[in-house]
């Protein structure tokens, strides 16, 4: 490498990359500020179309979905290249997001979000596979931390800006106006990668979509079981963790969930950090404001302090020399995550003050950021050619599916207890959560593959 080619390399978003580095930001803002912006208006949609009874579905759907589509985009994408399937993806998603802001009831709005569940999948393998055959190796790390810039910003605006359209203009643009950004943020790195050619010998076995098709349906079980709005919700919670245990190992790699050394082990970490994280996260802020008395405006600024923290860490990840070792990264912020999570315990003591809460917590946020971003650079690491595809959509989709699990017991036990022991409810959930986080670090000790 010539020391002029290694300068502009540094110029990330300046030199030859930056067109690239600028798409990947613009995709990954659109994916982030629709999500975000969607839990915004949702109570407003649900009541402008009288459709409260699906109000859940229509979130564990789009996700469920995604499933499917990361078995099929995969093999796909490791056979083509990612240009086809993020095309695809972006158009399918634009699909459901007209199909959103124009439904004339509540069953095509949730069409509409399962259809952009069906562009999701596409979009979040094809992400990481531009990432890893685009970048080279040095700058992957510094691509992941512009990757969760973009998921910042939407936390810290998006729902602010989501609901002033929803009160000046309507809901329904919150979906109608984003498809111009999802063109043109295919524009920006599209002439790049449409040059990454895939591996014509790559094949896909057909009973994945099978098996992908039965986890999606155990994950959509689990987190509507876990709402407990329905007389038989336990006989379709046991039939989702039936489901998702019995049919989502078949699309990971071979002793995922068991911690298996190597990849299997990069996979199983993420996704249990993630469960961790998000576990914990669901119930601070409740725990905050009923044990408290702060305001649900004063909890979310505890949310926003994680997400702050959570792009440092990525930072951090990349750009600290005392941190070149991406296994003690990873380490480093598996502990971190096991830390921060005790936050939701440490909620429920008086004598614990809120701001140091709010400080313990960050360090959750902390932690995800270094690990995470660093995880998603190991699974690049250890896929060869013809494997990026089939890999990041099992990551993927293993997340979604340990993340349901943790959920789904985790309030499936606080809605039971919260009538008669609700302070038990809680040590409960935030238990599990440290639980879950204590699993992530003994399984971050085995991301290196034996020699």
């Amino acid at each position: 490498m010539t020391v002029e080619t290694a300068t502009e390399r540094e110029r990330l978003w300046l030199g030859p990359y930056g067109r690239v580095v600028a798409g990947i930001f613009a995709l990954a803002f659109l994916i982030a500020f629709e999500s975000l912006a969607v839990a915004t208006v949702m109570p407003v949609v649900a009541k402008d179309l009288d459709g409260l009874s699906l109000y859940a579905l229509a979130f564990a759907a789009p996700t469920a979905i995604a499933v499917i589509t990361m078995a099929i985009a995969g093999p796909m994408i490791d056979r083509q290249g990612p240009g086809p399937g993020l095309l695809a993806g972006v158009g399918i998603f634009v699909l459901g997001l007209v199909g959103a802001g124009s439904a004339p009831n509540m069953e095509v709005f949730l069409l509409g979000r399962c259809v952009q569940g069906l562009g999701t999948g596409f979009v979040g393998v094809g992400l990481y596979v531009v990432i890893g055959s685009v970048f080279p190796d040095e700058m992957r790390a510094r691509v992941w931390t512009v990757m969760t810039s973009a998921w910042l910003l939407p936390g810290l605006v998006g729902p602010v800006i989501a609901g002033m359209i929803a009160d000046h203009i309507g809901w329904r643009w919150v979906f109608l106006s984003v498809p111009l950004i999802a063109v043109c943020s295919v524009a920006l790195f599209w002439d790049a990668v449409r040059r990454v050619k895939g591996d014509a010998g790559v094949t896909s076995d057909h009973r994945r979509v099978w098996w992908a098709t039965l986890t999606a349906t155990g994950i959509l079980g689990m987190s509507l079981s876990g709402q407990r709005g329905f007389a038989l919700w336990p006989v379709l919670l046991v039939a989702g963790f039936a489901l998702t245990f019995a049919y989502g190992p078949r699309l990971l790699p071979r002793g995922t969930w068991l911690g298996r050394r190597g990849l299997p082990s990069v996979i199983a970490a993420r996704s249990l950090l993630s469960a961790a994280f998000f576990g914990a996260e669901t119930y601070v802020p409740l725990s905050l404001v009923e044990h408290r008395g702060l305001s649900v405006s004063q909890a979310g600024l505890l949310l926003t302090s994680a997400a702050v923290l959570w792009f440092t860490g990525s930072w951090v990840a990349a750009n600290v020399p005392a941190l070149s070792s991406k296994v003690l990264r990873v380490r480093v912020g598996a502990v971190c995550v096991l830390i921060g999570t005790s936050a939701g315990a440490l909620s429920l003591v008086d004598a614990v003050p809120v701001v140091l809460i709010a400080a313990i917590w960050s360090i959750a946020g902390l932690g995800m950021g270094m690990a995470a971003s660093t995880l998603g650079v190991l699974l690049l690491d250890h896929s060869a050619a013809g494997e990026q595809g089939v890999n990041s959509a099992a990551m993927q989709t293993s997340d979604a599916a340990v993340q349901s699990i943790v959920l789904a017991i985790g309030s499936v036990v606080f809605a039971i207890l919260l009538t008669s022991h609700a302070m038990t409810g809680y040590v409960l959930v935030f238990v599990l959560a440290m639980l879950t986080a204590v699993v992530a670090v003994a399984v971050s000790a085995r991301l290196e593959a034996r020699e």
